[in-house]
């Protein structure tokens, strides 16, 4: 299996296979995820209706975080394999990544307005995420920055790599620095701290947000193979 997914061949095979299975999945954990986060689960006692945004917002940052963690991963086995497939992915996970920071960044300011009193403030945690996306569309400007284009793949691998420093700074900032944002609520040493009827939808959209975020990856990558 691992041969297969060496070579191009091989993992176009194994991508035909994926991507109608994870964009069945995307649809319907999309269709039940929406259903509780819109009409199964209770307004918050304090937020009120605002609270549902935390269902786009919380797995967009979710996978905004994961997204740049692949693409660091992609980003090294290229530097020290020199495997173009990782590239290739690397690539494509790229913009992608880059959209559900966007995504997180603007729900983030949409919640913040009615509980903080503010869009935008310039805390360790907003701060951070910020600097995110910047990496995510720095990494896209090097690619095609350098005449020869294996330059510009490095220089951007290169910044993936350092990137990464950013990913703990981003979730640990709460703790570290006195910020606007709650501490860690879902993912937590003790165990979650939300309320059943808040944790399920908030499950759901995760697995869906996942989902499409393979599907979209899968596509990509098999668009960039079979233009190779």
């Amino acid at each position: 299996m691992v041969k297969m997914l060496m070579t191009p061949r091989g993992l176009r095979k194994v991508l035909l296979w994926l991507i109608p299975i994870a964009a069945t999945v995307a649809l319907v954990t999309w269709g039940i995820g929406l259903y509780y986060a819109l009409f199964a689960s209770p307004a918050d006692y304090q937020q009120g209706d605002s609270v549902r945004i935390m269902y786009i917002h919380v797995p967009a940052a979710y996978i905004a975080l994961m997204a740049y963690s692949g693409l660091a991963v992609f980003s090294l086995i290229f530097l020290i394999w020199k495997f173009p497939i990782a590239q290739i992915c690397a690539e494509s996970i790229a913009p992608i990544g880059a959209v559900f920071t966007v995504i997180c960044l603007a729900t983030g300011s949409l919640w913040g307005k009615p509980i903080w009193g503010t869009w935008w403030v310039w805390d360790a945690r907003l701060t951070s995420v910020l600097i995110l996306l910047f990496l995510y569309l720095g990494y896209i400007a090097l690619l095609d920055a350098f005449p020869n284009r294996q330059q510009g793949q490095k220089s951007a691998a290169i910044v993936a790599l350092i990137g990464a420093l950013n990913l703990p700074i981003i979730k640990f900032s709460v703790e570290w620095w006195n910020t606007l944002h709650q501490p860690a609520s879902l993912l937590r040493m003790e165990g979650t701290a939300l309320a059943p009827e808040i944790l399920t939808p908030l499950l759901w959209m995760l697995a869906a947000y996942t989902a499409l975020f393979v599907t979209l990856c899968a596509l990509r990558v098999d668009t960039a193979l079979g233009q190779k």
